[in-house]
């Protein structure tokens, strides 16, 4: 009788079912009450896709995939996703590729922070449920890194972050520009008489020329620096260019190390933890990061039992300096730049003695050992300066409190106007996003340079579901009359590519009955970035009176799907804008 062949048979039969089912691919069996035709079924569709048996027995790493069509910053993951099964294959393992929801700002209506949760939700279930040893998550555009790695805490399994990476810049005319920062600064002058229709329209076509997330330090960036600092990415694979050959030979590396990842069961609660939360708070603030990043910080934390306290944020905010001369925070450098100069490994490198260096990374050692071993690369200090020497001396963002914000609301000094950090002002009040599309250039509204706008409606419980409607448009009769910034604040988020004096995030959201649901225009409110204050100065008697004619308003939930579930379990800003029922119970490490 002939000896049958490896490539065709057995495997561990002689081991006990729960043996049998403890890690690769056959790990996770469904239960028909009968645990070895659980494996024979299994084993059955397997070699449909044509796997050896041997191949089977090897770690199985699931590829999350975030690729879409109608998401254009993942346009090159094909190739990504190929340089990372040549990585797994390498190290041994068995590359398994699955799809999951891919969530894209400019092709989502209403807006992308909407589906975070569903796609955090999409990725934890896909990460449990299958049988992988480890997950490489491969996201890029804003809310897809937070989406994973939320997703990938809670599904406890090994996982490690691979970043689709930024755009290279273009040109117009004489103007070297990248997405979006440069979109918002365009269309301010057009929407200012300072270009014409064609003009805005050829700007419109240079503005974006490669695959990749934003060319500036926006969300996407911000998100993909928050993960390196974290220690969930290899080392200074953070800032690559999408476009770049150094960004293959980073998923092939993230493939092989995926493979040592799942051998050595270093999940992701060992890694993000309280010290690498404030490691990687820390980075945010040297970078003058996209406010979304303390959002998406928060709620990564969220899932596993830890917090993002504002207060604790100020601290870290009064101690770090911001070191990255990247637009939005000047006017002159873009994310290829970055790279070029040193990425993050050279701001960690800056903030080592404020850091926690104990902290562990999935490249298996310690951030301290990673620094020792890069402390004498070379860096441009025209791009990310010294500790010694920064471009402020405190942190890039700040967290506001008061009476118009108990619970807080953040700021982003390092891309705001100095000049209007202490300053009281007239409140200018629009109801909602519709409200102010019908109003805000109305030749006729009663509004000066010196008044605060205000936005109402736009939090995460609200019908708009926190958008990034935070930059609110200056009125043309004042962008016409050279006004170039003014205070403005909502409940919504701000693009991490957008700049300007702008109040974000404030919570308790109006929708819910927070302190914002009750300014009229008219009313005053001081801004103080130094006392970290936002107050409305309104008497308490007089707000009582608008707190009962509030309540009285109806505020219809919709009548089912995601859009019901997403209203009724949202939470506020400070808390993520996750989903309550998906936060466990806090620790304490």
């Amino acid at each position: 009788m002939a000896k049958k062949s490896k490539t065709t048979s057995g495997g561990d039969d002689a081991l006990p079912p729960g043996q049998r089912a403890a890690s690769g691919y056959l790990r996770g069996l469904q239960n028909y009450g009968d645990p070895d035709f659980s494996v024979y079924l299994r084993r059955a569709f397997a070699r449909s896709m044509g796997y050896s048996m041997d191949e089977l027995q090897r770690p199985v790493i699931g590829i999350a995939n975030t690729y879409s069509r109608f998401n254009p910053c993942h346009r090159h993951f094909p190739e990504l996703v190929e340089a990372t099964k040549r990585g797994i294959q390498s190290a041994g393992g068995l590359a398994m590729e699955f799809p999951t929801i891919s969530v894209h700002e400019s092709t989502l209506a209403p807006n992308s922070m909407k589906f975070r949760n569903l796609m955090a939700m999409d990725s934890e279930e896909m990460i449990r449920a299958q049988p992988m040893d480890a997950v490489v998550l491969m996201g890029g555009c804003d809310k897809t890194v937070p989406a994973q790695l939320m997703g990938a805490a809670s599904a406890g399994k090994p996982a490690i972050q691979l970043i689709g990476g930024p755009q290279m810049t273009g040109r117009y005319r004489e103007h070297r520009v990248g997405a979006c920062t440069d979109c918002r600064k365009f269309w301010v002058e057009y929407r200012a008489g300072g270009m014409s229709k064609p003009e805005i329209e050829e700007a419109e076509g240079r503005l974006v020329t490669t695959a990749g997330t934003c060319a500036v330090m926006g969300t996407a960036s911000t998100m993909a620096a928050i993960a390196e600092a974290l220690g969930m990415t290899l080392p200074g694979t953070a800032a690559i260019p999408a476009v770049h050959a150094d960004r293959l030979r980073a998923a092939e590396a993230t493939g092989a190390a995926a493979v040592r990842l799942a051998a050595s069961k270093l999940t992701p609660d060992k890694i993000i933890t309280q010290k690498s939360l404030d490691n990687a708070t820390r980075v945010l603030l040297a970078l003058g990061g996209s406010t979304n990043g303390v959002v998406h910080l928060a709620a990564i934390a969220g899932r596993l039992g830890l917090s993002l306290d504002l207060h604790r944020f100020n601290e870290l905010s009064d101690t770090t300096p911001v070191l990255a001369a990247v637009k939005p925070v000047g006017n002159e450098f873009y994310m290829e730049d970055f790279y070029a100069a040193g990425g993050i490994g050279a701001v960690l490198r800056e903030l080592k003695p404020l850091l926690h260096l104990d902290c562990m990374t999935v490249a298996g050692e310690t951030l301290g050992d990673r620094l020792t071993a890069d402390e004498a690369l070379w860096v441009d200090r025209r791009v990310i300066k010294t500790a010694a020497d920064p471009i402020e001396p405190e942190g890039g963002l700040v967290a506001l409190f008061g009476t118009l914000a108990p619970d807080g609301a953040i700021i982003k000094r390092s891309a705001a106007t100095p000049e209007l950090f202490e300053k009281t002002g007239r409140a200018v009040v629009f109801t909602g996003l519709d409200d102010m599309n019908a109003r805000v250039d109305d030749p006729d509204l009663d509004v000066t340079a010196d008044d605060f706008l205000v936005l109402q409606n736009v939090g995460p419980a609200s019908p708009a579901a926190m958008p990034e409607a935070g930059f609110l448009p200056i009125p043309k009769k004042l962008l016409r009359a050279g006004v170039k910034d003014m205070v403005r604040m909502s409940d919504a988020r701000m693009s991490g590519t957008a700049y300007g004096t702008i109040i974000l995030h404030i919570a308790p959201e109006s929708h819910i009955g927070g302190p914002l649901a009750l300014v009229r225009t008219g009313d005053m409110i001081r801004l103080s970035v130094k006392e970290r204050r936002l107050d409305l100065l309104v008497d308490e008697a007089e707000l009582a009176e608008r707190r009962a004619v509030w309540a009285k308003e109806a505020r219809p939930l919709p009548e089912r799907g995601y859009d019901r579930l997403f209203r009724e379990n949202v939470l506020q800003a400070p808390k993520g804008a996750d989903f309550g029922f998906l936060v466990p119970k806090a620790r304490s490490t």
